[in-house]
Formats: structure tokens, sequence, C-alpha cells
């Protein structure tokens, strides 16, 4: 427990940010509805903001989160080894509550079906099921996560923080998601990035092993 502690102050700026975040969102889902939400982000809208949620929300697909774990194979195989134990854990948590829990809950496209007042981005392939949670918001906070426990300065935690709310954000713009399924999904990504680096840390800090230090550039 004191390890983790030590861990959450010695990353407040990410830390901090995500709490405003997770208190304002969460206030706001408890003054208003899901569909009041949802209606609320849909009739704010641009050409701009089409074409920027539209390539913003790739940063909580898989396949970047798999580019940034080769990316950390170069530097370090302890943060590689890190990414991967995340990835995995909220992969499978995301997605075994999704398709077994959670199999019912529809997608905001099939929800409203046949109801006139949404705008629908053009070109974006809307889902109906599986909604809740986010699996895209899930990754982007575990990745971010994981980010800010791993550089050095500190101070990109507020960018990593907001990056990752950014990407959750794209999810209820592009129609995908609802609200409360981001913030769930951003809850399992932070709370699994953080457990994860501080087991590892607290194993590895045991049982010292030299190689994790090295990378696939470095072998000596």
């Amino acid at each position: 427990m004191h390890a983790l502690l030590h861990l959450l102050r010695a990353n407040r700026p990410f830390y901090l940010t995500y709490a405003v975040l997770l208190l304002a969102v969460g206030g706001l889902q408890l003054a208003f509805s899901q569909t009041s939400l949802m209606q609320w982000v849909n009739a704010r809208n641009t050409p701009a903001a089409d074409v920027f949620f539209t390539y913003a929300t790739y940063l909580g697909d898989g396949a970047f989160f798999a580019v940034v774990i080769l990316a950390l194979l170069l530097r370090s195989y302890r943060w590689a080894i890190k990414s991967v134990a995340a990835f995995l854990l909220t992969t499978l948590l995301a997605q075994g509550l999704k398709r077994l829990v959670f199999a019912d809950r529809l997608r905001p496209a099939k929800f409203f079906e046949g109801q006139s007042g949404f705008r629908y981005v053009e070109g974006i392939e809307l889902a109906h099921y599986h909604s809740f949670p986010s699996g895209h918001s899930t990754s982007a906070f575990a990745l971010f996560c994981l980010l800010a426990l791993i550089v050095k300065d500190k101070r990109w935690g507020y960018a990593f923080a907001l990056l990752a709310a950014l990407t959750a954000y794209s999810r209820v713009y592009l129609f995908q998601h609802f609200v409360e399924d981001v913030y769930a999904g951003s809850v399992i990504g932070v709370v699994c990035s953080t457990l994860i680096f501080a087991a590892l840390q607290n194993y590895w800090t045991r049982r010292p092993k030299d190689w994790l230090d090295r990378s696939l550039l470095n072998h000596d």
C-alpha cells in the first residue's frame, strides 16, 4: 500500500488531472441522463472536429497500443513488459465485461434507431452492440497512464491525461458510445495500468533482473 501511495504522489500531474475529469464527468452523469449528454455532445459539431475526432479515436485502438509496445521494446524490456501486461489485462477485462456481463447493452446508433435529430459523421461505420464499457477508452487510458508512469518528466502527465480524455470524447462524438461507457472504460484503464505497474515494480525491486534494463537496441 505504501508503494502504491508513493506512486500516486510521484505522478500527481496525471492522477490529479484524471481525478478532476472523473469528478466532473461523474457529476454530469448524476445531473443529466445519458440521452441528454449524448444529445449535448452530438449537437456540438464542426467539420474540423469531424476530421479531428475521426483520427483521434485511433489513439484508443489496439493497433496503436501495439505500436507503442514495439517502440518501448527499443528502449527497455522493463517498460515493454509492463505495457504488454497492462494491454492484456485491460483488453481481457473490457472485452469480458462487454461480451459476457453487459452483452445486451446497445450502442447509441441502435438505441436511438429510428429517432430523428441526431447527426452522424460521414464515413464512420457505426457499431450497434456491446456498448459497455468502451474498449477504445479503456485502451487509451491504460496506455497514457502507463506512459505517464514511465516518463521522467512527470509534467507530461497533464498532456497524457488530456489525450486519453480526448480519445474517450471522440467515442461519444462519433456516436459509438454513451458517456457512461467511456467513463467506465477510463476507470478500468487507469486502475489496471496503475496496479500492473506497481505490482511489477515491487516484484522486480525484491528480485532484481539486470536484463530488464536492456532493449532490442542494447543487449550489453
